[in-house]
């Protein structure tokens, strides 16, 4: 059975060459966006940028690393499992950090879109990465029709939290700076 799904594996060749390619475009311009933020002294606070700004570099990695599993030339489909499979662990494990370090700080108060974007979802994405993972051997269609659906939510995620980020930081870089003398006439 393991040997006969790989030819299944190869079908998915441009999805994740694309998935992959978009996720490491993403996380330099992730990087590009944190130094700019950094220089305009608009980050709300060590802390908040952690908790908001680094799980977007772990997802955009995480499709990265995803992408880079299902890529490998494996001879059967547990070498990609175990990997995935350990994505999926830690990414469950970090979705719950970062979901309790939400209520911890206290540079920034979370709202509601705050919670499903940046704790809801990417737990509901690791968990299906895991799940599908588990039932890889006895359902490899619909377990990498799931392992390209989360890969596909985590780049949104990333998307949709970076988009934020780069939004608020627009909008509320002048808010903690001090006003600056106005010149006489």
């Amino acid at each position: 059975m393991e040997q006969a799904a790989m030819p299944l594996l190869s079908r998915w060749e441009s999805f994740y060459v694309i998935v992959g390619s978009s996720a490491a475009a993403l996380t330099g311009l992730q990087f590009v966006v944190i130094v700019l933020a950094a220089e305009l002294n608009a980050l709300a606070g060590r802390r908040a940028a952690r908790t908001f700004g680094t799980p977007t570099i772990v997802h955009f990695c995480a499709v990265l690393l995803m992408s880079a599993i299902l890529s490998a030339p494996w001879q059967g489909l547990a070498g990609a499992g175990y990997g995935l499979g350990a994505c999926g662990v830690a990414g469950v494990v970090y979705a719950i950090t970062v979901f309790r370090n939400m209520g911890r700080q206290t540079e920034y108060k979370p709202v509601l879109e705050d919670w499903v974007w940046h704790g809801v979802f990417p737990l509901i994405a690791y968990a299906a990465l895991l799940t599908a993972t588990i039932f890889l051997w006895q359902r490899p269609v619909q377990s990498l029709f799931v392992i390209g659906a989360t890969a596909v939510l985590l780049l949104f995620i990333g998307i949709h939290n970076s988009w934020d980020a780069v939004t608020y930081i627009a909008l509320n870089q002048d808010r903690d700076r001090p006003e600056r003398p106005r010149k006489k006439r």
